[in-house]
């Protein structure tokens, strides 16, 4: 499952490990997206194989997520058929000193928000690159938007201070399409001063459906990183 030559690669999978063990039998985890939350299914679909946990159902926030927990052997459920979440593990594409966390680089943050919101514990794994002093450093805000709206989102987006721009596919020609069916526009903000403000005021305009800003959601954040070539865990 490792590869020593791959200090990056064990990290990863290291902090998923971490996130993994918070998980206990008999509950509902939501089953995040991305490279590092992939460990983590991987760990609990380990867990669960080798009998370590035992009656746990997952509620995935992507169709990635959807597909490596039936690769290892989770069994699924929805939010029909469930009231509550007891654990997610999800990531993150920027985590700010408050740990508030700007996701959606995968393109699933409306998924991800529904599940992160409600789960009674929701565990942010990362690497130490995602750790930003301020939101929007590195990283562009995501804005999940229904077709016929993308026009006038750019524009009421621009008048909110952003810089907009549609994805694009990369190795399929248009633009990303979302699990939901709709499109992405990625905003540059030179300034995110008061993250729960915009994330409302986004929220707001007609035709959007969420953006990656997740504030006040996030209870613990795992931060992998390594030390003198060696990976650590440490909580944030």
């Amino acid at each position: 499952m490792t590869d020593k030559n791959d200090p990056a690669k064990i990290m990863k999978q290291e902090v998923g490990k971490a996130a993994a063990d918070y998980v206990k039998s008999d509950s509902i985890v939501g089953l995040g997206t991305g490279s590092t939350t992939a460990y983590a299914i991987q760990y609990l679909g380990d867990s669960l194989n080798n009998g370590e946990l035992n009656n746990i159902h997952g509620i995935p926030t992507s169709f990635q997520a959807e597909v490596l927990a039936k690769q290892y052997g989770i069994p699924l459920t929805t939010l029909d058929a469930v009231d509550y979440i007891n654990v997610a593990l999800d990531g993150a594409d920027e985590v700010d000193p408050q740990r508030i966390l700007i996701k959606g680089g995968g393109a699933a943050h409306t998924r991800e928000k529904v599940v992160d919101s409600l789960a009674e514990l929701f565990i942010v794994v990362v690497d130490s690159g995602k750790l930003v002093e301020k939101l929007g450093s590195n990283f562009l805000l995501p804005v999940e938007v229904i077709p016929m709206a993308v026009n006038p989102v750019m524009s009421a987006l621009e008048k909110l201070g952003g810089k907009p721009e549609l994805r694009m596919g990369v190795k399929k020609a248009g633009p990303v399409v979302t699990d939901q069916g709709n499109l992405v526009i990625d905003v540059k903000f030179d300034n995110i001063g008061d993250p729960a403000s915009l994330e409302t005021k986004i929220n707001n305009l007609p035709g959007v459906l969420e953006n990656g800003l997740f504030v006040g959601v996030a209870d613990l954040v795992l931060v992998g990183e390594l030390q003198y070539g060696q990976p650590k865990v440490r909580q944030m």
